[in-house]
Order: C-alpha cells, then structure tokens, then sequence
C-alpha cells in the first residue's frame, strides 16, 4: 500500500492530479467557513443539534451549512437537478432522443443540468432563509423580503445561489484535472473533516469504553460490508457473431455484461430520507397553538416521523427497498443493452435475441437487485439500532455518509490502480 502510494507520487502527471485535488479540497473547507453576514452562529448550532432536516442537508453541503457559509447547500442542488434529469430522460421522448446522440448528446443533458441548478438553487437558499429565520431565529438582524430589507436578503439568495455553483465548478475542476468524481469527493471533504471532531466529542462525555469499541467494530463491519456489495456483480456471457465485410472477418468474440448487485448507489436512500423527513418538517409548521385539533394531528404526525421511532425506521426500510428496484430499472432501461446487444450482432448464448434476452435480464437484474436492496435497507436502519446497542450518541455516521466514504474512496482507488497499471507499477488492490 504505501509502496503504492510512493509510486503515484513519483509519476509527474499522477502527483500533480493527486495534488490540485488535495488543493481544490483545502479551497473548498476555506469557503464552507466564510459565514453569510446577519446569521446568529449560536442559534444556528443549535437548531443543528434538534433537527433532521437540516442535518442531512448539512451532509450534502460537505459540513458548510452548519456555519451557513456561501457554500451552505453546497452541491445538493446539483446532485437534485441530476436526479430529476434522470427520471426526466425515459419520460420526456425529446430528452430520450438527446441521450442517444453519444457524447454530444450527453454534454447537451449535462447542460440542461447545470441550467436547472440555478433556479433550484436559489428557492432552496429561499426556503433555507426562511426556516431558519421563521422555526429558529436564526437570521436575527433583519425580516426577510419586507420593504426595508428587500435587497439584502436578495443579496443572500444570490450568494448562496452562486456558493452552489462554485463548489458544483470546483468539482468538475476534480473531476477535469485530478482523481475521482470531483463532486462526490467535495460531499467526502466535508464529511471527512467534520469525523475527527465528532471522535474527539465522544472521548470527552460520559461514554463506555466498551460501547465505543463496539460501536467502531459495527462500523468496520458496515464498510467491509459495502465494500463486497458495492464491488459485487453478475457477468452475463455475451457472444458476438462473426460477421464478414468485404475480405475481411469481424466479431466472433467472447465478452461479458457486468450486472452489479447495487447499481442505485446511494441514491435510495437519498429518496427515501427525504420522503420521510418531508412530513414532519410541514407538520412542525402546525404545532402552535396547542390545544387545537389541527395542533394535536401536527404533533402525531410529528413524533411518529422522528428518526428515534421505531416504525420511522421500519418504513425507512421499506422505502429503500422500493427506491432501489424503482431507480435501478429506470436506469437499466436507459442503458437499452438487449436492443444494444442486438444491433451489434451480440447474444447471450441459450437466449434468443430481443424480447427473450430483455426479459432473461430482467430476471437476473431482479434478483440481485434483491440483495442490493435489502443490504442498502439495513446500511439505513443501522445507525438506529448501533445507537440503541452502544448508547453513544455523540459519535454518529449516517448511513449515507459511509455509502459516499466508501463508494468515494473505492472510485478514487480504482482510478489510481489504473494510472499505475498502465505505467507498469504494482497498484494498491492485490
């Protein structure tokens, strides 16, 4: 391993990716501490520490929003237009016509992107300011958008609009000129960073020595669980036909479909954490005044959409599951390999080409998708119960945050393997 490392860092080309993504990241923690003026930084934390909400939206800022810096939403409105623009694709005939056109056609889609981060960027900054000023107080200097105050808090909304898309440039910076996918690596700079405060915290409460190995040791089990299912697939053999042009013999050879075992990612439990979290934040707007019929269902409401509730957790379980078998067929049907395969003259031998091979895929995409899922429902649920099992509370990973750990690290990791083995050295995975 760190043979492996010392390579990397003497191939020029190699170190200076390694170094101007190790640079863009330092940029990225000076910006996420540069705080919008008029925030009240001490009631900011606390509304941190009661609300689940503005925790995951803290997790897709890289750590910035808990100081509600410029990069406060960091690349989660990116990471939403993505999403939408996904699920759009199969939907919209005009947009399905686009993808096909090669990379031109997916530089056109990345474009549109790109074009919808902005608008919804700022009714995200909009919706940011108004919560934290109207549930916390936190905006304490001044009333937003009234006559007196207009034009300052369009200032904030511009700032915050334009922080997202520094940081979403400065991950296609990562992504251009060093390793890995710049904007998954900005979400893990910020995760990253915030984990040896968290660890330290711990060490200085009243915690059990014995609950914090165990609680580390569950951890260490997670991510070697997400390492094997994340790398885990099922190899379709393909067989291409020989086919003759002229004097010359093409095809005739052997290859493979890689189908994996998680194809979603992290991606369902992104839906489905914010499914869940929608409900009780709509229904904390009708808590006051108590007493009143409509306080009474907003509080019922409220308690039973608390990550501290067992059947919350239950129906996390179940979203996920859905999510993943919704989101890994949506993305299977872009990808149209049994027209592919057939266009190219390629079979899956014992399979008749077409609505046969369609559906035998189908079938195996199905079931492995099974264990994807039913893993990625208990990766969710898993820090509710570790919390139960240990009792430490100070020391807390989301299950989306080790999915983005791992899932960055192993892509990081593959891509250096890559740049090594093409220069003849030994890379980092044996």
């Amino acid at each position: 391993m760190l043979q492996a490392v010392a390579n990397a860092f003497k191939l020029p080309d190699l170190r200076r990716r390694i170094l101007f993504t190790i640079g863009i990241l330092v940029i990225f923690r000076f910006v996420a501490h540069i705080p919008v003026p008029g925030v009240d930084l001490v009631r900011l934390r606390n509304a941190f520490g009661s609300n689940q909400l503005l925790g995951m939206l803290d997790l897709f800022s890289g750590g910035a929003m808990s100081n509600f810096s410029v990069a406060a939403m960091g690349v989660y409105p990116y990471i939403t237009a993505s999403i939408i623009m996904q699920l759009l694709v199969p939907i919209i005939p005009r947009l399905e016509e686009i993808a096909k056109e090669g990379e031109a056609g997916r530089n056109r889609i990345n474009r549109y992107t790109h074009w919808l981060t902005v608008p919804l960027a700022a009714l995200q900054a909009l919706g940011q300011i108004s919560l934290l000023q109207n549930q916390f107080q936190v905006v304490s200097s001044f009333g937003l958008f009234n006559e007196e105050t207009w034009l300052p808090s369009l200032a904030m909304v511009i700032t915050m609009t334009a922080g997202t898309v520094f940081c979403v440039w400065l991950g296609e910076l990562i992504t251009e000129s060093g390793i890995g996918n710049g904007v998954s690596i900005i979400i893990f700079g910020g995760i990253v960073a915030r984990s040896p405060q968290s660890f330290g915290r711990s060490l200085f409460v009243n915690v059990s020595i014995i609950g914090l190995l165990v609680f580390l040791l569950i951890e260490l089990i997670t991510v070697a669980g997400i390492v094997v299912v994340q790398e885990g697939e099922r190899s379709i053999p393909v067989q291409y036909a020989k086919r003759i042009r002229g004097t010359r013999m093409y095809g005739g050879q052997s290859t493979h479909i890689p189908l994996k075992v998680n194809s979603a990612g992290m991606i369902p439990l992104i839906f489905a954490s914010s499914m869940l979290i929608f409900p009780g934040v709509v229904a904390s707007y009708f808590l006051y005044p108590q007493g009143t019929v409509v306080a009474n269902f907003a509080k019922v409401i409220y308690d039973f959409f608390n990550q501290q509730n067992l059947g919350y957790q239950s129906l996390y379980f179940l979203l996920v599951l859905g999510f993943t078998y919704f989101y890994t067929t949506v993305i299977f049907q872009q990808q149209n390999l049994p027209e592919n395969l057939q266009k190219w003259g390629g079979f899956v031998p014992g399979i008749r080409p077409g609505r046969t091979t369609a559906e035998y895929l189908n079938r195996v995409l199905n079931r492995i998708t099974l264990v994807g899922a039913i893993f990625l429902g208990v990766v969710a649920v898993l820090p509710y119960f570790t919390r139960l099992a240990t009792n430490v509370q100070t020391l807390q990973i989301s299950s989306t945050g080790i999915l983005i750990v791992v899932g960055v690290v192993l892509d990081t990791m593959k891509q250096l393997e890559a740049q090594l083995l093409m220069r003849h050295y030994e890379g980092f995975i044996k």
